[in-house]
């Protein structure tokens, strides 16, 4: 890997020899495949439908985020973003990656404010987070394309509820911005009703694809992360995704490898194992555009097919001890993605001592990380046990926006490559549609029939209770 390149691609340890194998005679007989899938990925970019693509040129994104950070309240010092799934993940793994890690507080001189992302609908991060921060000094974020998502519209009552209390209503607007859809959607009625500032998901960019949207790079730039070297470093790995030798094309040697592993070989779990604590968040990330994305019960032709392989989280090198004997001896049933950072962000030297330890004393920590990335590959590889590493030069700006844009690719192809449709989340739905019944949402009543929140359980004589003693 030369200097100049800010990512590359090992697969070595993904093709060879062997009845479990692929080797490189099966990538040139689907080299055709490869070639199909990105053909139809491509014609459905260009006829508008898939918008994710054409993200990282989309230079008046930077402009709108750079004149509403102007607009705002000079003392915001806290960022509150209220959203689910897609409206959260990338967005978070963005400024985790490159402002530091959420639990280590932030630098008192950095004058950024501090991001914090409300994921969940469970009230107990919340209620601390709004006990521990000032409302004249918080900007919230609400992220939702429909503005009917559950778990963002109830944080979103209770959080303007607190700005209004300490604020009063009116100032209290001054103090949230809507990503929404442009034009559609309760958020975007709310905006207008209300003269609330937004900016716009584009109406062809679904949640998990939106990361270098208004999504992922408002909360970005405003923990004073550089958007615009984001989107470039997005931008080159957009022309190396479209090129048509196999071969030469990232996304599609990711997309295939994992495809014929999976369907040859049954290896139907992918591991995704960053080595670098910086990524935590992104394997989260991935975990959902991967899932959300290629879990499907009917094929293009609406032929059932259940497809889909099953996402792992783990990092390295933590789930050496604790997910590698399950790697190395269990069901050899996964194919394996290493991120390797060849370069710390900041790095400890190892110092000098004498006796057992006294070897550590010539390298340094990211040279131990690095050392076991490659024992850890090298082991599962003399297991038989497949995976290919990407190898980022640094975590920065431009090596993160590679890494999204990569993986959002090689999902688009893998889901042409399943013969399925990527782009939508039809098994989502009920969920949701049950969850607003529950509620008592006008409309769902139907989808709450025969449920309670007061029911121990559906069926009582399948119900364990067991007795605690009381103090």
């Amino acid at each position: 890997m030369t200097s100049q390149h800010i990512l590359s691609l090992d697969y070595s340890f993904a093709v060879g020899s062997g009845s479990k194998a692929i080797d490189d005679a099966q990538l040139i007989k689907h080299e055709s495949s490869f070639q199909n899938a990105l053909t139809n990925t491509l014609r459905r970019v260009q006829s508008g439908e898939l918008g994710f693509w054409n993200l990282p040129d989309d230079e008046s994104l930077l402009a709108s985020i750079s004149e509403l950070k102007k607009a705002l309240p000079k003392e915001i010092r806290h960022l509150l973003v209220l959203g689910i799934g897609g409206s959260s993940l990338g967005g978070k793994s963005l400024c985790h990656a490159l402002s530091g890690s959420l639990e280590i507080p932030a630098d008192a001189k950095q004058n950024t404010p501090r991001v914090y992302f409300v994921d969940n609908s469970d009230p107990w991060y919340l209620q601390q987070l709004l006990e521990r921060i000032e409302a004249s000094k918080t900007l919230v974020v609400p992220i939702s394309k429909s503005g009917g998502t559950v778990e963002t519209m109830s944080q979103l009552l209770i959080v303007e509820q607190w700005l209004a209390s300490t604020l009063g209503k009116q100032t209290a607007k001054k103090h949230l911005v809507l990503i929404t859809d442009p034009k559609d959607g309760k958020l975007r009625e709310k905006a207008q009703e209300e003269g609330i500032q937004t900016l716009a998901v584009p109406s062809n960019v679904g949640g998990r694809f939106s990361v270098l949207s208004a999504v992922g790079l408002f909360p970005a730039a405003m923990s004073g992360i550089n958007i615009a070297e984001v989107q470039a470093g997005a931008r080159e790995m957009k022309k190396a995704c479209a090129a048509t030798s196999l071969k030469e094309n990232p996304a599609g040697l990711l997309a295939i490898l994992n495809y014929l592993h999976h369907q040859m070989h049954g290896r139907h779990v992918h591991v995704l194992m960053p080595y670098a604590d910086a990524l935590r968040p992104y394997a989260g990330w991935f975990v959902q555009l991967w899932a959300e994305s290629l879990g499907k019960r009917l094929d293009l032709s609406g032929k059932e097919v259940h497809v889909g392989p099953t996402q792992l989280p783990a990092i390295g090198a933590t789930d050496q001890h604790a997910q590698l004997q399950l790697f190395s001896e269990g069901p050899d049933d996964k194919f394996y993605s290493f991120i390797e950072v060849l370069n710390a962000q900041k790095d400890l030297k190892i110092p000098e001592s004498s006796g057992d330890l006294a070897y550590l004393a010539k390298h340094s920590l990211q040279a131990v990380l690095r050392a076991e990335c490659l024992a850890t590959r090298t082991a599962l590889h003399r297991q038989g046990r497949p995976s290919l590493c990407i190898k980022l030069s640094a975590v920065n700006e431009r090596s993160l926006g590679a890494l999204f844009f990569l993986h959002e690719a090689a999902t688009a192809l893998a889901g042409e490559l399943y013969r399925i449709n990527a782009f939508d989340q039809p098994g989502v739905e009920a969920s949701k549609q049950l969850t607003s019944g529950l509620l008592g949402r006008p409309g769902y009543e139907a989808y709450g029939k025969g449920l309670s929140l007061d029911a121990h359980s559906p069926s009582q004589t399948h119900l364990l209770e067991c007795p605690l003693v009381r103090n």
